[in-house]
């Protein structure tokens, strides 16, 4: 179990307070309840199922080049991987990759994960 630290207005804070007692619950549990309703409305959106799929995708493509680079490097064949489905066509203004190669695009980082490929983060640590 892990600790979390919130800041809360005052006027928050005594509301959270009120229902709390109100329901006879401690405020903590009353926090718990709410992130638990908070994760089952999101768990429930389409968009956001859509972009964890993506980042799913994101860290399979990396897994599979970081699996590569190991064999190269060590000269053991690559584990066979499924073949990844694009999850998108890539944009217009892109060139084709030739046949056998996949397209190099640019990745958006999801909110709340780490900015900047994990080669960058590598060399800036």
């Amino acid at each position: 179990m892990r600790t979390l630290a919130i800041r809360l207005e005052d006027e928050l804070h005594a509301q959270l307070t009120v229902i709390a007692q109100l329901e006879e619950l401690t405020i903590t549990d009353a926090i718990r309840q709410a992130i638990g309703q908070f994760i089952a409305t999101k768990r429930a959106q389409p968009d956001l199922t859509a972009r964890a799929e993506e980042v799913l995708a994101d860290i399979d493509r990396d897994a599979a080049q970081r699996r590569e680079a190991i064999a190269v490097l060590f000269g053991s064949e690559p584990e066979p991987t499924a073949p990844l489905l694009p999850t998108s066509e890539p944009p217009a203004s892109e060139p084709a990759a030739p046949a056998g190669e996949r397209p190099q695009r640019g990745r958006k980082q999801p909110m709340g994960f780490a900015g900047g490929s994990s080669k960058e983060r590598s060399t800036t640590r």
